[in-house]
């Protein structure tokens, strides 16, 4: 690479691409403050430690636990080589070597890092000036000398710019790099900040000069959908464009990357598969266990917008590797598998809204309660109504406040209006009351009053029950069943501040208004949120959600009256249909059909499934979104 070519690179890029360090610093250093992971080290790095939002610090976790994983796996197949070496290049203010110097487990090994000379020349100055880090060099260092800023036996970090070949490779060979020795090359979101020519770059040379390595790297894949589109946005804002995603969108382009460039073996895969596949379910439990956390949509989105790939050079290095197959417990079903594709058609309603419930509660009208938009949460109750001219929203007059509530429901009642119940304002403020709503009997509004934002009424009834009410929950799912000529609100899963996900039951009599025990015979689906309930023949379809274990679901299962209470069924449906939750589904005949969700995957989204419950088949459709 022609150093005059590397010199026409934008230096307000490079300068913003050093800028990503720093919040990378703060992110790592408010996970491990909430005890993600364990990292007394890298504090040091920054002058205060700030508290990231949990999302935040999940996705700083799953990516330093998946470099520490193929780390500690280098580590254990190279034990008995009497020399080996840790390459980290773009490595920024990391504490790799410090963690893994406290823990004595660096035996005949050197870390080398390489980053920007502004970066490297920081860095230093942090090391030399902090009694703990300084301690765990060498006592007796020499001078800053080129581009070696730090050298002690088994630590030297270096401030060259990565893009340049002859100049990383003159510097490495000079701070004492062994090139035959086995070699962990590690990159963190480094890559994909330089233009391709230089990226792809780096990766021959290293598989040219190292025969004996792997190659580690942690960053952004699928650019092309929304969550993609919002991702690229975002670093585009910070003029840190990410252009490997372009040409390299996907795993299997990663793969073919590396296999091209002088690879012997490839092995990647998405953060929900690492997530899911390499980490145990206690490990799981206590991280999701650390802080107040609901954003599970979110948390799946960006799992599946960034990998941790390992390539091989050299028979010992192919031992590192991830594991080939796929490790997740996330069954591939493809989404596609049908070439029947639904067109999309936008209504021109501006509405939008976080965890808000919706019901039909007249017709040709459809009322939204609750949620949450970019302006905040909201207690503004709307309505939807569908004319001769299409849809048009409406503000509602509520006699009494709903209150600000996320992922409750609303359901509509067979005698008219419908039930609101449950849901939470926050992760640890549930709510657990009741309300009947119904809208002024005198009717919708007309044309001209429709202009008017308090067109329609709606009376706001506060229910008030007997009996052993249920724990507070939300992401639950509420339908009216039938038993004996009457009718019965049925609650059945969700979550709530104690528990991660629910699976029981409760019936409330409409009539009396009374939490009553009824009999229910059968194997009751696994316990579950983010799932559809739907009335069907008196009894209820349950399809989908996500388990305890954090895995979308697929199963459907009947619960239908018998002459005793209610009885289970789970119904095989073939082909088996996509996993997915916080879908929506409705009931036509003798058919659920099932509308969108979120799934793992992010080669397309769930689209619209519908199940025959009587012949108990199933038929996809993509949706073109």
């Amino acid at each position: 690479m022609p150093t005059t070519d590397i010199k026409k690179q934008r230096k307000g890029s490079d300068t913003a691409v050093q800028g990503t360090n720093d919040s990378s610093v703060v992110s790592k250093a408010s996970a491990a403050a909430q005890g993600y992971f364990k990292d007394p080290f890298i504090q040091h790095f920054l002058c205060k430690v700030a508290r990231r939002a949990p999302l935040i610090n999940r996705g700083y976790f799953v990516r330093w636990r998946a470099v520490d994983h193929c780390v500690r796996q280098f580590l254990r197949i190279t034990a008995k080589c009497s020399k080996r070496q840790i390459l980290s290049l773009g490595a920024g203010f990391d504490s790799l070597y410090f963690r893994l110097h406290a823990e004595g487990v660096l035996d005949g090994t050197a870390v080398f890092e390489v980053d920007f000379p502004d970066v490297a020349q920081r860095k230093a100055a942090l090391v030399a000036c902090n009694v703990t880090l300084r301690g765990m060099l060498d006592s007796t260092l020499p001078p800053h000398s080129g581009s070696v800023y730090i050298s002690s036996s088994q630590y030297r970090m270096l401030g060259v710019d990565v893009r340049g070949e002859s100049q990383v490779e003159e510097a490495l060979g000079a701070a004492g790099l062994d090139w035959t020795a086995p070699t962990l090359i590690l990159s963190e979101v480094v890559l994909t900040y330089m233009e391709t020519q230089w990226s792809d770059g780096v990766i021959s040379w290293a598989a040219k000069l190292l025969p004996q390595s792997l190659f580690v790297i942690y960053e952004q894949i699928h650019p092309e959908d929304p969550f993609g589109r919002v991702m690229q946005d975002h670093f585009l804002k910070l003029n840190s464009a990410l252009h490997a995603l372009q040409q390299y969108p996907d795993l299997s382009a990663q793969r073919r990357r590396f296999l091209d460039k002088g690879w012997d073996h490839c092995v990647c895969l998405d953060m929900n598969d690492f997530y899911l596949g390499l980490l145990s379910q206690e490990e799981r439990d206590r991280m999701e266990s650390l802080e107040p956390f609901d954003e599970h949509e979110e948390w799946h989105g960006k799992c599946s917008h960034y990998f941790i790939l390992t390539a091989s050079r050299g028979a010992l290095m192919e031992q590192a590797l991830l594991p080939q197959a796929s490790v997740s417990p996330v069954p591939y079903i493809s989404p596609s598998r049908t070439s029947t594709c639904l067109n999309v058609r936008t209504v021109p309603v501006c509405l939008e809204g976080l965890g808000l419930a919706s019901t039909w509660i007249r017709p040709e009208v459809v009322l939204l309660t609750g949620g949450s938009s970019r302006g905040g949460r909201m207690t503004e109750t709307r309505s939807l109504i569908r004319g001769q001219e299409g849809w048009r929203s409406i503000g509602v007059e509520a006699s009494a406040d709903l209150g600000v509530r996320l992922y409750h429901t609303i359901t509509c009642l067979p005698g008219g209006g419908a039930v609101v119940y449950g849901g939470r304002s926050s992760p640890l403020r549930p709510t657990c009351d009741l309300f009947k709503v119904k809208f002024d009997p005198s009717g919708p509004p007309s044309a001209a009053q429709s202009q008017c934002p308090d067109a329609e009424k709606l009376r706001v009834e506060p229910i008030n029950c007997t009996g052993n009410p249920p724990p507070p929950r939300w992401r639950h799912t509420a339908a009216v069943v039938s038993h004996r000529g009457r009718d019965f609100l049925f609650v059945f899963g969700g979550k709530n501040q104690s528990e991660s996900v629910l699976g029981d039951s409760s019936f409330l009599s409409l009539d009396q208004r009374h939490w009553t025990e009824i009999p229910v015979e059968g194997a009751a689906p696994a316990s579950r949120h983010s799932h559809s309930a739907c009335s069907y023949q008196g009894g209820v379809v349950v399809f989908g959600g996500l388990s305890r274990e954090g895995v979308p679901l697929g199963d459907t299962s009947l619960l239908m009256p018998t002459e005793r209470g209610f009885h289970w069924e789970r119904i095989a449906v073939q082909p088996p249909p996509v996993p997915r939750y916080s879908h929506c589904a409705h009931v036509v005949g003798d058919r659920l059909v099932v509308v969108g969700g979120v799934w793992m995957h992010s080669d397309g989204v769930p689209g619209v499934v519908i199940i025959s419950l009587t012949m108990r088949s199933s038929m996809e459709f993509r949706l073109d979104t």
